[in-house]
């Protein structure tokens, strides 16, 4: 028996150098003091997402800690043409001491927007999971009590066909136009609006992925493929098409996101869903598609648009640089709306497909003409005299 060896563990001695260790009059604070809140008090959703995204002029003075292979770094304001109070200022000089301090909040006008919707992670996620388990439940539901065994022949082909090519059109401005901006937007509360409103539209396009799967199986004839042809070959649908390639292609991500939110959804995405299909679809016996297309609807119209009036209205009322910005949202209306204009007068056709009707196609554009007047005067601008075509 030998006896066991001592060993010597060196004892952690305590130099009040470690994070920590010092008291601070707000240490024990629960929530954060280093940005100006919009209101008397700072909500949740501000600490989640102000200042996530730090920014040189403000904060960050090693300056940005990543960049491109051009050298240029972080999110250069000139992603987009438009400006806000401050885009104009240098970078301030960072030097070994200058220490973090940049300009007096907001250190550019960028950073007073505030998302109306509060959205951040949490939110994404509880938002969405209710909406797919509700569909998920009426669409249940409805085939249980044999709903779709109810549907003429003229109604089947339509859903097959309109139904399945709108899908075209979530999924490509979910994926390359609202994903691509928000990279592009400068702020964090930008960035979260607009990967919210990307989401939105991805999952729009997997709801009725799924549903047009479902109604391969349950309706007698129904073909799920039938969207594919009539996306790439329907002389109807060409028009929509054109332009939803036309947005995927914007550089600037502050003309995708109005172009999109402000003038395509309200003249062709409202006109489709609310003045066609959920129109038509009860008249043939249809009441679960207006429960898939109405969850879309009231994305667009509760939280997409919500976010982007306040996001807007602070650029065409901006201290500095209002009148230039209202100057080239017109320049941008003058471009985007007769396109709007000419892909909603294509898909006029459809209105006639249905064996029972739906109002009148020039009925339901003449409300989306006033739904976006509407729109465009809450943003301080004129409406477009290409409206009228």
């Amino acid at each position: 028996m030998t006896e066991a060896q001592q060993r010597s563990v060196p004892k952690p001695v305590f130099t009040d150098a470690e994070a920590g260790a010092k008291e601070f009059p707000d240490s024990n604070a629960r929530s954060f003091n280093y940005y100006t809140p919009a209101r008397r008090k700072q909500t949740h959703y501000e600490d989640m997402t102000v200042e996530v995204q730090p920014d040189p002029r403000h904060y960050l003075s090693q300056g940005w800690l990543y960049g491109f292979a051009d050298g240029r770094g972080g999110y250069p304001l000139e992603w987009t043409a438009l400006k806000a109070w401050g885009s104009d200022r240098p970078e301030p000089k960072r030097f070994p001491g200058s220490g973090g301090k940049g300009y007096d909040w907001p250190a550019l006008g960028w950073h007073e927007f505030r998302d109306p919707n509060e959205e951040w992670e949490l939110t994404l996620y509880r938002y969405n999971a209710n909406v797919v388990r509700q569909l998920n439940q009426n669409i249940q539901n409805a085939q249980q009590a044999k709903a779709f065994d109810v549907w003429n022949r003229n109604w089947v082909r339509f859903v097959e066909r309109n139904l399945g090519a709108w899908m075209h059109v979530d999924h490509g401005l979910g994926l390359y136009l609202f994903a691509n901006a928000n990279r592009r937007a400068p702020t964090n509360m930008h960035n979260n609006a607009i990967s919210v409103n990307s989401m939105h539209r991805i999952r729009s396009a997997q709801d009725l992925a799924l549903y047009n799967l479902t109604l391969s199986e349950v309706v007698d004839g129904f073909n799920g493929t039938a969207h594919l042809e009539t996306w790439n070959e329907d002389p109807a649908w060409q028009g929509v098409r054109e332009i939803a390639e036309q947005l995927t292609a914007i550089d600037d991500w502050c003309e995708a996101i109005f172009a999109a939110n402000v003038v395509f959804e309200p003249l062709v995405g409202e006109l489709f869903r609310s003045h066609l299909v959920m129109h038509a679809a009860p008249r043939n016996g249809d009441f679960v598609t207006p429960t898939v297309i109405g969850a879309e609807e009231y994305d667009y119209a509760e939280r997409d648009l919500r976010y982007t009036r306040p996001m807007f209205q602070l650029l065409t009322d901006d201290r500095e640089f209002a009148d230039h910005n209202r100057t080239l949202l017109m320049e941008w209306m003058s471009t985007w709306v007769p396109r709007a204009i000419t892909a909603a007068r294509t898909l006029q056709p459809l209105w006639s497909q249905p064996e029972h009707k739906p109002p009148r196609f020039e009925d339901g554009l003449d409300a989306a003409k006033n739904r976006f007047a509407g729109i465009v005067t809450d943003l301080n601008l004129d409406v477009p005299k290409e409206l009228a075509q």
